[in-house]
């Protein structure tokens, strides 16, 4: 896949140089951690929670430039991926965050003209969710600028190295 030219942005992080003389961000000197962590899983446990924190708020940051929250955005990315609309509780059950209340998520998105809602075809009881066309505007001009911040974001790691990642937390997960 080729790369595409990426508007470079300011990563957060506390980097630290490690014995390869590679920077990396150690989840001890970040957190300002005295003590021992009681083992390694326990470590892995608190590094994958603050990981997983730091790569939101980056994400966030990126996408508070375009007046979207990361579930709006979210939002946006389901509903572009679906094939046809989608009910809210369809959205919901896909969302990364689940706690989130929908509804009022979508309704704030309507207010900003970025998805209509219209009655069911199959249900008329039930409303379906869709990109307006300045929703699938938008949704074209974020995939790039997402895109590009998820590779600077991910720049230390090897293609090898996230897959092993990606192995890892799968595995973690069950």
């Amino acid at each position: 896949m080729k790369k595409q030219k990426c508007k470079k942005r300011n990563i957060q992080g506390a980097c630290n140089m490690n014995t390869n003389g590679m920077l990396f961000m150690n989840i001890e000197t970040t957190l300002k951690r005295k003590g021992q962590f009681r083992n390694e899983h326990h470590k892995a446990v608190v590094n994958v929670n603050y990981s997983g924190i730091w790569v939101q708020e980056q994400l966030t940051n990126m996408l508070s430039i375009f007046n979207l929250s990361y579930q709006q955005y979210n939002i946006l990315r389901i509903i572009d991926r679906s094939e046809e609309p989608l009910s809210t509780l369809q959205i919901r059950e896909r969302m990364m965050d689940r706690m989130s209340d929908t509804s009022r998520i979508v309704d704030r998105m309507i207010v900003k003209g970025l998805l209509k809602k219209t009655t069911s075809k199959k249900d008329k009881r039930l409303v379906d969710v869709a990109l307006s066309p300045k929703g699938k505007t938008l949704i074209k001009r974020l995939e790039k600028e997402f895109d590009c911040y998820v590779d600077q974001i991910t720049a230390r790691l090897s293609a090898k190295e996230a897959k092993q990642l990606n192995n890892l937390l799968d595995k973690m997960r069950g």
